[in-house]
């Protein structure tokens, strides 16, 4: 038996994941801003959520196909956006996006990723998303959207929740910013996990060198331990050059280039979901980034009622931030997301066993969620309603 065999849940492949990584690596993955409120509240508003169990019922063809963007896909769900998959795994956003696609959901790359997005438009296979931070320098961030255009992305996400930059005290205290600070504290953190140290830092030594930012554009393309110098004193660096200045009217310019999907990925209110209905987007993803932004968000699923509301099925509303647990991905249904995507849930297994791992934490979640269906009665993901819901 593997050790990925002894890997019931995702909490086990977090486990996993956290004795294979480096503290440094583990803690920018797992770990929200500040006083982690929002991360806490995400998994709390969960749990606060009740099913009902529905009994004497026929159960016995439950189907978890959908429709996600247009397109089917074997759950409701697709692979969030995780910048740091290539730092758990080499090559992991190679590795993640080929159990997606053997799993049939999309996975949608970083822009902050380590493999180029030509890699896996020509050996991954499966549905391709790119999720976009848009630069100050704007024509660089369109420069980028036509080469996912280019490689056969079906979906740009523009995340618009990040701005300005978040406080994350604990990649202070770990030395694990941009650039990646090297000190004996992190060189010590990394002697202590020699199997990461060779199998990930290793092979990207063998094959170039220090893991680079490949997909950004060609001036910030350093690798991850950079120049500081330069880096701080020219304004170089990737982070802080992400614009602080957007507006309505950069949805359409991108809409002008993009063909395919658009969708703006960190909605939490009404207000602006109806916005981008007005901008003519194809659907939003409800996200307070895992948490690892403000830190006194809300939840999303908390907020997830009042946009669907507000939305009227005239775009897909997609939710992210806190999906553990198949009955989670039920809950949200039941809450009027059309699917969710799961970002650490499946970084945890990548990190934990590469594509083997990410394909585990998937299956975990289409168990779960079959499980959970067939408990609150329902056949098909289009069945899922409020109806499911306690209101006690």
């Amino acid at each position: 038996m593997t050790a990925l065999d002894r890997c019931y849940n995702i909490a086990d492949l977090r486990s996993a994941a956290e004795k294979r990584l480096p503290k440094g690596v583990f803690d920018y993955i797992d770990k929200g801003t500040e006083d982690m409120t929002s991360l806490g509240n995400n998994r709390s508003a969960f749990a606060h959520i009740k099913l009902l169990n529905k009994v004497v019922t026929d159960i016995s063809d439950v189907q978890l196909e959908s429709d996600v963007l247009g397109k089917p896909a074997a759950l409701p769900m697709a692979i969030a956006p995780t910048g740091t998959a290539g730092i758990a795994w080499y090559e992991g956003e190679f590795e993640l996006a080929k159990a997606a696609a053997a799993a049939g959901v999309p996975f949608t790359l970083a822009t902050g990723s380590n493999t180029p997005m030509e890699k896996l438009s020509n050996e991954a296979g499966g549905r391709l998303w790119m999720q976009l931070y848009m630069w100050k320098e704007k024509d660089l961030s369109d420069e980028l959207v036509k080469r996912a255009a280019r490689n056969g992305f079906e979906a740009l996400l523009w995340t618009v929740d990040i701005g300005h930059g978040s406080n994350r005290e604990h990649n202070l205290r770990n030395g694990f910013s941009t650039p990646y600070v090297l000190n004996t504290r992190s060189v010590i953190d990394m002697l202590r996990h020699p199997t990461w140290l060779a199998f990930v830092m290793g092979r990207y030594f063998m094959n170039g060198g220090m893991p680079k930012h490949v997909n950004y554009p060609p001036g910030y393309q350093m690798p991850i331990t950079g120049n500081v110098a330069k880096l701080r004193n020219t304004g170089a660096n990737p982070i802080t050059r992400r614009a602080d200045l957007v507006s309505w009217d950069d949805v359409d310019r991108l809409r002008d280039i993009f063909p395919g999907k658009l969708l703006i990925k960190g909605v939490m209110r009404p207000d602006d979901a109806a916005k981008a209905i007005e901008h003519g987007v194809d659907g939003i993803v409800v996200s307070n980034h895992g948490g690892r932004n403000m830190d006194s968000a809300p939840a999303t699923i908390d907020v997830l009622p009042g946009i669907v509301e507000a939305v009227g099925g005239k775009m897909s509303v997609i939710v992210d931030s806190g999906v553990r647990r198949g009955s989670d991905i039920v809950k949200c249904l039941a809450l009027g997301a059309d699917a969710v995507l799961a970002g650490r849930a499946t970084l945890y297994g990548t990190a934990a066993g590469g594509e083997a791992g990410a394909s585990k934490a998937i299956s975990i979640l289409k168990d779960e969620m079959k499980r959970t269906m067939a408990y609150v009665g329902t056949q098909r993901t289009a069945d899922i309603t409020d109806d499911v819901l306690w209101r006690g």
